[in-house]
């Protein structure tokens, strides 16, 4: 209920003035969705079912309709898209766990009290300033770091993986099994996962600061121990911000810079000015995209505790 009437006049209740707090920290980008990219979001709709013909002579372009013959051609006939696209599901599904279990547990550590603390949380965050468009526009347009990073390509050429003579041993013992593939391959991501757990980070330690430490006070008196406190109070406290970082994770994965379906729609569309073809694949990658966080979120929402 928002309203609640009061000697024959209607006034906002707390749930209600909490929504319209809301709406309004929502209404900027309400307002430039709406004046900026609506329309170029219904026109690139328009592109997917059409024929783009750019027009040199008058600076733009005709669309003819053609139907889902471009979403048949990414679909069924172009050899690169769905397998680019599967692969980067994989990746995705063996990542994304492991940025959130990585996150929880350096927010668990940030949320002790320890000396510069306030220095070794800004020390986590820097990877998200440092993955912002500005510095990754002036790491791609500075020839010093991009001939470093040639060199350090090369040499990690030629050196095996972190975990490369552990999972020989194994293999050869007979101790390998699929679980342990998984663990060395998050090992050796390992700078990947830190590089892209910033904001997750802050927002497991924003939940966690949030819970009352009567909670765990009382936990305490009854006996309880520190890991039956983190099962039965943090988890289920901090489990709504859990399906927060997943649906966040999954779409800061899918818009990578080296995500290859991006970087075949970015061709496709800006370097063959193919706009029609790239359109279809864009939409196509917005559709599998969505569908993941909608199944994500559908199984994950159930087993979710909210509390007021």
């Amino acid at each position: 209920m928002y309203f609640i009437k009061k000697n024959n006049k209607y006034s906002l209740t707390l749930e209600g003035k909490n929504a319209v707090t809301g709406y309004l920290f929502l209404l900027p980008f309400i307002i430039g969705f709406l004046a900026f990219m609506f329309y170029p979001i219904v026109e690139s709709l328009q592109m997917v079912f059409s024929d783009v013909k750019i027009d040199t002579e008058n600076y733009g372009f005709t669309m003819d309709f053609v139907g889902i013959e471009n979403l048949r051609r990414v679909v069924a006939v172009d050899p690169e898209f769905n397998r680019f696209l599967a692969e980067e599901i994989a990746r995705m599904v063996l990542i994304v766990p492991a940025i959130i279990i990585f996150s929880l547990f350096v927010a668990l550590i940030l949320n002790q009290e320890f000396k510069a603390r306030g220095f070794v949380r800004a020390i986590f965050f820097l990877p998200v300033i440092l993955s912002s468009g500005v510095m990754i526009g002036l790491e791609t347009n500075n020839s010093l770091l991009n001939s470093m990073a040639e060199i350090i390509k090369e040499s990690n050429l030629m050196k095996s993986s972190v975990t490369k003579v552990l999972e020989d041993i194994l293999v050869a013992e007979g101790a390998a099994s699929d679980f342990m593939g998984y663990i060395f391959a998050i090992i050796n991501q390992i700078y990947d996962i830190a590089m892209a757990s910033g904001i997750q980070i802050i927002i497991f330690l924003s939940a966690l600061q949030t819970i009352p430490p009567s909670m765990f006070e009382a936990a305490k008196i009854e006996g309880a121990t520190a890991w039956e406190c983190f099962w039965k109070i943090t988890f289920p406290m901090v489990s709504s911000l859990i399906l927060v970082n997943i649906v966040y994770s999954v779409v800061d994965y899918f818009i990578r810079t080296d995500n290859r379906v991006m970087a075949k729609i970015n061709f496709t569309t800006l370097r063959m000015l193919n706009f029609s073809f790239g359109t279809a694949m864009a939409w196509v990658y917005f559709l599998a995209v969505i569908s993941i966080i909608g199944i994500a979120m559908a199984i994950i929402s159930k087993r979710v505790y909210y509390y007021e």
